[in-house]
């Protein structure tokens, strides 16, 4: 294009010679002259303004030239500005997304077969990348500082009794008192000779021996016949007691201040246990390794949850109710939150990439980008300004 533009000038040249040398033979040839002569004048012009934006003009250091080069910086930083402005505004951006629906494509892609299951799969790939990025023992030292800071924000005596005062009202804690009397009957029942020996090991030296056998027999039918009772009668006084108890201590561990207090020293004896701080680390081990197992079998229950709960979301998307609503507003939201505070961030890469650039090297990337319609400009010159020139020249001979 270089070279059409400096022909149309070259071409106007030889007019204009041809033209000035036998006009005054062929006096018609003044119009051809004039034309020839205003076409290299706005060749030229052009040629000028064109050469300007990229370099000095016959290397000469005209003011106002090199343009590009001189000022790439400036023009880097207005560009950056202009598309924060014009293309990144949150108006732009909700008004863009308005135009259609995120949730709806979104959808339309987990529905789409083979799709599901490539999210899926690219999940347990992050799984497995994340597994090998995490350190366990800092992961199991978070958690176990999540824990004990939650633990530390709760008084556990009050939660404790909330909960206990719910079960033994509705009575839930009795087939565990049942097995505590049924084994404890249990005991007393094949253990004789244990009761004989206490009695026997706590009766005066002086006893007879053959008494302290009937006291010990005595004492322990009176046991037995006491834990059968218990046993076998669900309204016995001592499992009355029992409840009555319980319900009391439910109601000390959320009212009263030593019993709160108490629990809350029996908590930290607990959290300060070192098997209980080892537990984070186990509880890490172990979801750890179901979660890789899980991520490396395509037919495990958990990719296959995972893979069908990406469907129903998916469709759910596509049918648009509210779920669809909600997503597209979140992304709204999303988008135009980071349009408004991050716009001229993100469009920073423009100054620092334009910046680190060589000036002559940008004139030049710039120019082979748009250079072929900039010498159109040439030539649309050099066409209008022998048409302007013939046009005067006539005007000139009619009028003057």
């Amino acid at each position: 294009m270089k070279t059409v533009a400096t022909g149309a000038l070259v071409f106007m040249a030889v007019l204009f010679v041809i033209a000035y040398s036998l006009q005054d033979t062929y006096p018609w040839l003044g119009y051809v002259r004039a034309m020839a002569e205003a076409g290299m004048v706005g060749a030229l012009a052009d040629w000028f303004a064109v050469t300007a934006l990229f370099r000095r003009p016959l290397g000469l250091p005209i003011p106002h030239t090199a343009i590009i080069p001189n000022r790439k910086d400036a023009i880097g930083s207005s560009l950056s500005e202009f598309v924060a402005t014009n293309f990144l505004s949150e108006t732009v951006v909700r008004d863009k997304l308005a135009q259609f629906s995120v949730a709806a494509r979104a959808g339309e892609f987990l529905i789409a077969p083979g799709s599901a299951e490539r999210v899926t799969a690219e999940l347990a790939t992050a799984v497995r990348g994340i597994s090998n990025v995490l350190s366990d023992d800092q992961v199991a030292e978070v958690l176990e500082g999540l824990v004990r800071r939650k633990v530390d924000e709760v008084q556990i005596g009050p939660y404790l009794g909330r909960i206990a005062a719910e079960v033994f009202e509705r009575g839930d804690h009795r087939p565990l008192v049942d097995f505590v009397i049924d084994h404890g009957y249990d005991w007393v029942r094949n253990n004789y000779t244990v009761v004989a020996r206490v009695v026997s090991q706590r009766a005066p030296s002086w006893s007879p021996r053959f008494l302290d056998g009937v006291i010990a027999d005595r004492i322990y039918h009176e046991v037995e016949s006491f834990m059968l009772a218990v046993k076998t009668d669900p309204n016995h006084q001592l499992r009355g007691a029992l409840d009555r108890f319980l319900a009391e201590f439910a109601q000390d561990l959320q009212h009263d201040e030593k019993t709160i207090a108490q629990a809350e020293t029996i908590k930290e004896r607990i959290i300060e246990n070192a098997e209980v701080r080892s537990l984070a680390a186990s509880a890490w081990t172990s979801v750890k390794a179901s979660l890789l197992q899980a991520a490396e079998d395509p037919e495990s229950p958990l990719r296959t949850s995972v893979t069908e709960g990406l469907r129903n979301f998916g469709q759910q998307l596509v049918d648009g109710g509210e779920m669809a609503t909600k997503v597209d507003g979140w992304i709204a939201d999303a988008a135009g939150y980071v349009s408004r505070h991050h716009a001229r961030n993100i469009t920073g890469i423009i100054d620092e990439t334009i910046a680190r650039w060589d000036g002559e090297a940008t004139s030049r990337k710039i120019e082979l980008q748009v250079g072929r319609d900039l010498q159109f400009i040439r030539i649309n010159g050099t066409v209008v300004g022998a048409l302007a020139g013939l046009v005067i020249y006539t005007l000139a001979q009619l009028f003057l």
